[in-house]
């Protein structure tokens, strides 16, 4: 049960909810918003950054995805782990592809640039501390210095609003198998997704 009080749309900053196009959306879309209504100024500023970041980063849709998700599993997420956005779909993301990231580094349908990059996010989420020289290097060898910047920001986003996501437990509108929380870990592909706009 969601340990932050979701404060209805009718109560929202009207601008956010343009901004969120909340309206429209169902209230899966309508995520995290919910809760971080009560702080309509700062959720209007953290919208706006994901949004130009959806519109301008030059990091293929499939990647950024897969970055998501295998955050998502090391962060526990559910909500994170269950959601998957259309436009990610319509850029190739399967369900078959999300099971590639139970082993991604054996996984034969992962290019050596997406193999990299969630090399990448393994680090920055178990061990950040041990990214040095030769993690770069590596990247450098599929990525540009903007395309290595801009997934790092990436990173560091799913990272910490997954554990935000983790730690409020909202997962009232995910399918069942991730409501329940019996203290087993979970992956994005062991379970149902849902699909959302975006």
């Amino acid at each position: 049960m969601t340990r932050i009080s979701k404060v209805p749309l009718e109560q929202w900053d009207p601008a956010l909810r343009e901004l969120m196009a909340a309206d429209q959306a169902t209230p899966l879309e309508q995520g995290l918003v919910r809760l971080m209504a009560h702080t309509p100024e700062i959720t209007k500023a953290w919208l706006n950054f994901a949004f130009v970041m959806g519109q301008r980063l030059r990091l293929p849709r499939r990647l950024v995805e897969l970055v998501r998700l295998r955050i998502a599993f090391h962060n526990q997420c559910r909500s994170c782990m269950a959601i998957r956005y259309q436009s990610a779909v319509d850029a190739g993301v399967t369900e078959n592809l999300v099971c590639s990231l139970a082993r991604p580094f054996e996984a034969p349908d992962l290019t050596a640039a997406e193999k990299v990059a969630l090399a990448y996010a393994d680090l920055s989420a178990n061990d950040h501390l041990s990214i040095g020289d030769d993690t770069f290097a590596s990247l450098r060898e599929h990525f540009d210095e903007g395309q290595i910047v801009e997934l790092g920001i990436w990173i560091a986003n799913c990272i910490g609003f997954g554990r935000l996501a983790a730690a409020w437990d909202m997962v009232e509108e995910l399918p069942e198998s991730y409501q329940e929380n019996s203290g087993e870990q979970l992956a994005p592909w062991q379970q149902p997704a849902v699909v959302v706009r975006g």
